[in-house]
């Protein structure tokens, strides 16, 4: 399994900017967006491979995986 299965990448529609907007939570902040879903998939998965990447470049641990994990009902409000 690639390292970049391992965390949830987010497609939603967002009615105010008008555009698709793409993220991974837990991994990056920000993200990507665009008038094509597909693209808009395709373009976080290239941002997904590249912060991996970022991170085994700096020596740094990859921050625990996402995907598979129930997060709405562990985050602390």
């Amino acid at each position: 399994m690639k390292d970049s299965a391992r965390y949830v990448k987010m497609v939603e529609w967002n009615e105010e900017d008008g555009c698709y907007v793409g993220s991974a939570p837990g991994l990056i902040y920000g993200g990507c967006h665009g008038d094509d879903e597909r693209r808009v998939f395709g373009d976080l998965c290239r941002i997904v491979d590249e912060a991996i990447e970022l991170y085994r470049l700096d020596g740094k641990p990859l921050p625990p995986a996402t995907c598979g994990r129930d997060l709405t009902n562990s985050l602390s409000i």
